[in-house]
């Protein structure tokens, strides 16, 4: 890994001259601090952590949910078979739900149960929930519960179906007027499909009785006050009567965001019937087959390009599959949308995004939001563009790339903290692009029949909106604190959660660096709602920048209370200052960063505060015999503002560049009659360490001034990139272009046969006809 560190601007310069540097190395002009080792770590790392199943409750019964095997349906009634004794089994019904039936989120149409007449949306749909106090008895009271249905007829393609979720159009400048001048108009279709975000701990949520009448949820979660505000929807309870605290938490990747509440809800509803804790703890075939995944898209895009090469209009038609119900789709389709031109400066730019609602499982959130199904036609497009002038990929986007001071098609002009370049120029000469295409253009020249592994190399950028779109975050008004306790110990309170990115360990080194003291001094509240405020879910690689952000001014604000009362630097005065004082908690609340406001109706406006940058260079070797392709190479660069935690970081780019391989190449949910065939780990592929290429990260340093440590995020932005690199690459190696994710072999194989290819990953296939 190396750290690029780039002079910000408007700020005032942090160093006079880029350079590159190794991880550890200081930097001229500022020192980089010894990097405080990962808060969790140890406990991880020698078993000690108590992850959900961890967790023990005498008495505690075992949960279960009864589901649909059925598409769309209608409920006619729920059969216990009377001769199975259900004297040791609870059975919880929609008639059971004290509140409304809605799992409460941007849309309540999702419902917790289905109730009796109601329909069924979407095979694996929750039906009915039983509790027992052994698990033996549990899975045989399953299967003595019969589901009486009417066949409903269900809708599966996308572009078939008349239930939308979500409809978005962004418009610059006069596309169709631009287009009739093009001397060459790139049209493609680009289909992706669904990706199971496959955390290494499975959903898991324990419901806790209390004697007060309330319930406290200890789960596996991304987003606790997602879950509390779900639940006293539901259950009719108050803010105080709902606690939710995060257990440790094994992985989330945007999938363990909303889909939560729906099992913290369901073990609650069974807890409050049998008045004692009850445990539901998702096997992994559960967890794939029912839970949210990454959302499928056909996007369609036409790019007109004069034969000088400049980009004179984009035009640009996303369709998201949503599933079943809501969930996230609307915010997903929305970032999709605004990233859906790439990170290219355009003029003439209409791009219309609309999400709809199938008979399959809902879609929800994961790792880039959206973004990684819009980039990758984006970055086809220009790779095509490339080829159709003749000239080098890395020389086209060195020309169309963003500069700052230009203007993006929702209207924003972009004055600060634009990466593009650097990121490019460093993906593109450490991962040697231009010796590597010529190389392998040279062996395709010289390659025999005989010749069976053929070389590529592929080259791919990206932007990634930091933070929540448009007035998210002004919404969400969050909240973050900091508490000098009576005994002075320092603590940090805050909402946000650890699910292996290191939140645990750079809030306090972010709190002590504002301070003068070491991060060891620097404690960190448990995630529980019943102690800390409501500072935003964890996602949208918010974290860092919004709610770090606002523990450094909470930090700047304490500093100042403590030094102006005892006369002393906070690091020798602040024990002294709650000696006397006793405890002392501020709390900073969000403010709207500088810029234009995001007008949600017309969608103009800065859609973020800033953007993050990526470039990516990918080496592969394609078998023309099998159609397999192996990734060898991966070079990111990524510009992430001000880099916190180097390693950390570096985790987050290599997490995510694997990732997105595996959405590239292998990774593909099949489905028939709406259920999902391949929902087991010996069928979902994904890259194991077998599997992993060298993977070579590049930090680029653009500080952001409007946070007040400069930092961004990292955590989504190399999931955009790798995979229409490998795309590329595999297209330099073959001559093919393949237009559908994931390239598996018979996809490969199909596109060097020149015939169509399989069925689109994600769109459900009839069921076969076995009269």
């Amino acid at each position: 890994m190396t750290i690029k560190t780039m002079p910000s601007a408007p700020p005032t310069p942090v160093v006079e001259t880029p350079v590159v540097v190794p991880s550890g190395t200081p930097t001229p002009g500022r020192a980089r601090p010894v990097l405080p080792l990962r808060r969790e770590g140890p406990e991880k790392l020698t078993g000690l952590a108590k992850y959900a199943d961890d967790l023990v409750f005498p008495g505690a019964w075992f949960g279960a949910t009864v589901r649909s095997t059925e598409a769309h349906a209608r409920l006619v009634g729920i059969d216990l078979d009377p001769a199975f004794d259900w004297s040791k089994v609870a059975v919880v019904t929609a008639t059971d739900i004290p509140g409304p039936n809605v799992v409460s989120l941007i849309s309540d149409d999702q419902p917790i149960l289905i109730p009796i007449g109601g329909e069924i949306q979407h095979q694996e749909e929750p039906v009915c929930l039983l509790a027992s106090p052994d698990r033996d008895t549990l899975r045989a009271a399953k299967r003595r519960v019969t589901l009486r249905t009417e066949r409903l007829e269900p809708v599966f393609d996308p572009e078939q179906s008349t239930r939308e979720f979500a409809h978005y159009t962004i418009e610059r400048g006069d596309v169709d007027a631009a287009m009739s001048k093009a001397d060459h108009v790139i049209e493609g279709t680009y289909r992706v499909g669904h990706q199971e975000q496959l955390y290494i701990e499975g959903q898991a949520m324990i419901a806790v009785p209390r004697e007060d009448g309330g319930i406290t949820i200890h789960g596996s979660c991304q987003c606790p006050y997602y879950i509390h505000t779900a639940m006293t929807k539901a259950l009719g309870m108050t803010a105080q009567q709902v606690v939710v605290i995060q257990s440790e938490t094994g992985g989330g990747f945007g999938g363990k965001e909303e889909y939560p509440s729906m099992i913290a809800l369901h073990a609650a509803l069974l807890a409050l019937k049998v008045k004692r804790p009850v445990r539901m703890i998702y096997d992994r075939h559960e967890d794939i087959s029912a839970t949210t995944k990454r959302h499928p898209a056909i996007v369609r895009h036409r790019t007109g390009i004069s034969r000088d090469g400049e980009l004179l209009a984009q035009d640009v038609e996303v369709v998201m599959d949503g599933g079943a119900y809501t969930t996230l789709t609307p915010v997903v389709l929305s970032r999709g949308v605004i990233h859906a031109a790439g990170p290219y400066r355009c003029d003439n730019v209409r791009i219309i995004g609309r999400a709809v609602a199938t008979n399959t499982p809902p879609n929800g959130a994961f790792r880039g939001f959206g973004a990684p199904q819009t980039e990758f036609a984006a970055e086809m497009q220009v790779a095509r563009s490339a080829d159709v002038l003749g000239i080098s990929p890395l020389d086209l986007r060195r020309r169309w790339a963003y500069n700052e001071g230009d203007t993006t098609p929702t209207g924003q002009v972009l004055r600060e903290s634009v990466g593009s370049h650097e990121v490019l120029e460093a993906a593109a000469e450490t991962g040697a692009y231009e010796r590597h295409r010529s190389q392998n253009h040279e062996a395709r020249q010289a390659r025999t029949s005989a010749a069976r592994i053929a070389s590529g190399t592929g080259l791919a950028m990206a932007w990634h909106g930091a933070g929540f779109t448009g007035s998210g975050e002004v919404h969400l008004a969050s909240v973050a604190s900091l508490e000098l306790t009576d005994d002075g110990r320092i603590r940090v309170l805050t909402a946000s959660t650890e699910m292996g990115q290191g939140t645990k360990t750079i809030f306090p080194q972010l709190v002590a660096d504002a301070l003068g003291v070491e991060p060891d001094q620097v404690e960190i509240a448990p995630q529980d709602t019943s102690i800390v405020p409501n500072s935003g879910p964890t996602v949208a690689s918010r974290t860092a920048m919004v709610v770090g952000g606002l523990l450094i001014k909470a930090a700047d604000e304490l500093k100042a209370l403590v030094e102006a009362d005892t006369g002393m630097p906070f690091a020798d005065g602040y024990q002294r200052f709650a000696q006397e004082h006793g405890p002392m908690r501020v709390d900073e609340q969000f403010t709207p960063y500088p810029g234009e406001p995001f007008d949600d109706a017309t969608y103009t406006g800065d859609a973020y505060p800033c953007f993050g940058w990526a470039a990516c260079v990918a080496d592969v070797d394609v078998d023309l015999d099998t159609g397999e392709v192996t990734v060898k190479t991966a070079v990111s660069a990524d510009d992430i503002g001000r880099v916190i935690h180097s390693v950390l970081a570096e985790g987050q780019v290599e997490g995510g560049t694997l990732q997105a391989v595996g959405y590239a190449t292998i990774e593909e949910i099949k489905l028939i009659d709406g259920r999902y065939q391949n929902d087991r780990l010996a069928t979902y592929l994904i890259p194991t360490a077998l599997d992993a290429p060298r993977i070579t990260s590049i930090l680029v340093e653009k500080p952001y001034s409007g946070s007040p440590h400069g930092a961004k995020g990292v955590g989504e932005l190399p999931m955009d990139v790798a995979a229409p690199a490998v795309l590329d690459a595999i297209h330099d190696a073959t001559g093919v272009w393949i237009s559908e994710l994931p390239a598996t072999p018979e996809r490969v194989l199909a596109a060097l046969a020149g015939i169509e290819a399989p069925p689109l990953p994600g769109v459900s296939q009839p069921a076969p006809d076995r009269r």
